[in-house]
């Protein structure tokens, strides 16, 4: 039977990927360091997704196990896969290379040659590539040939909000009807997985960015906005119309560029994000904006959600007052119970808005760096009014 390895075994894990694999034939093996979960998975072997929008059903995902992703069975299990996904949250693949290395290791020590596909299912650019980056650094030199030969890296692109809900059964999932999985073809090695779901493209960084800076983008703002005015999830945020229009008109701002820089029907990415503004007033998934800002110095970093698209589309000389709103916004995230949100506002009080901006976000544009402290100082006032 074929065999997949789903890293991460938490609502994502299993409410995405993790099922669509079960669904194509495939037994997964989840594989995290959560033993409540570990075992849960072991001794029921099943779960449910629910699916709660417009329509609501559920979907039996059968054929799993699971195993500590800090034991030597993972080895194992790696021996054996053909595919390799990832839910773990950007700044954790680093710590899960060294056991895929190990897993790598194994193969070729073993003589098997048979195609093994990874693929990091994170909401980041170039994901894969980044993991890649990370195992190449534990093998040596014959392993390096050994993996470019059998050991496919494909990047892709992920959409499905999956917010954690509290369920009677704790492995079942909740989830939006909607996804999304973009899988580069030409990074695949052997032959094409079958899996119900997964759409093969050429130009992956067009998918990619075209969601991460108008999905991501208009959720992270919306969550913002929203944690500042005192609302605890992002439908109850988006049902603002001051949020909702600022949010709706920062994702056109993004889209501008998007369409500027790779060419998409203009018409079509407007209807993209109508939809996209329906699914944040789905009332079923009670999406917490604390989850939605959680870890605000990767959001606010260069190459993410807020910074890329402003940067973007403020390149191609597009007006882009409601993404730099959308960052004073991130500027003001303040939950002591994340740790970058205690770290952004430490920066903020110790450097300033200005320096902790060119800190982070690596802008160093003197009239943008002035407008995004113009923005913060702007919803300071409107917090004490």
């Amino acid at each position: 039977m074929k065999k997949a390895i789903q890293f991460g075994a938490g609502n994502i894990g299993r409410g995405f990927i993790g099922g669509l694999l079960s669904n194509a034939g495939y037994h997964v093996v989840f594989a995290d360091v959560n033993e409540a979960i570990l075992n849960a998975i072991n001794n029921d072997k099943e779960y449910r997704i629910l699916v709660k929008d417009v329509e609501c059903f559920e979907q039996k995902i059968t054929n799993i196990s699971a195993v500590s992703s800090l034991s030597d069975e993972i080895i194992d299990e790696i021996q054996e896969a053909e595919i390799i996904t990832t839910a773990v949250g950007p700044l954790v693949l680093k710590r899960i290379a060294p056991t895929i290395a190990k897993g790598i290791q194994a193969r070729k020590n073993n003589g098997n040659k048979n195609y093994l596909n990874i693929i990091a299912c994170e909401n980041a650019v170039g994901a894969t590539a980044i993991l890649k980056e990370e195992v190449v650094k534990a093998l040596n030199e014959d392993e390096i040939k050994y993996m470019e030969e059998y050991i496919g890296f494909p990047n892709c692109s992920v959409d499905r909000i999956v917010p954690p809900c509290t369920n009677e059964n704790p492995l079942d999932v909740t989830v939006e009807n909607f996804y999304e999985w973009n899988v580069e073809v030409s990074k695949i090695k052997g032959e094409i997985p079958q899996i119900d779901g997964m759409n093969l493209v050429d130009d992956l960084i067009a998918y990619v960015e075209r969601k991460l800076f108008t999905l991501n983008t208009g959720h992270a703002i919306t969550a913002y906005l929203g944690y500042i005015n005192g609302y605890k999830t992002v439908d109850e945020s988006i049902k603002d119309g001051e949020i909702a229009a600022i949010v709706k008109a920062a994702m056109q701002e993004s889209g501008q560029g998007l369409v500027r820089k790779h060419g998409l029907d203009l018409d079509a990415h407007y209807k993209y994000i109508d939809k996209i503004l329906n699914r944040f007033k789905n009332p079923y998934l009670n999406d917490d904006v604390k989850r939605v800002g959680r870890e605000p110095l990767r959001k606010l970093s260069a190459k993410d959600r807020l910074i890329n698209p402003l940067v973007t589309a403020q390149s191609y000389g597009i007006s882009v007052d409601n993404l730099i709103t959308g960052v004073g916004a991130a500027l003001h995230y303040d939950n002591p119970d994340d740790a970058q949100s205690v770290e952004l506002q430490e920066t903020i009080k110790d450097l300033g808005v200005k320096e902790a901006v060119k800190k982070i976000s690596q802008i160093e544009d003197k009239e943008l760096l002035d407008n995004i402290e113009g923005a913060y100082q702007k919803l300071t006032i409107a917090q004490l009014a």
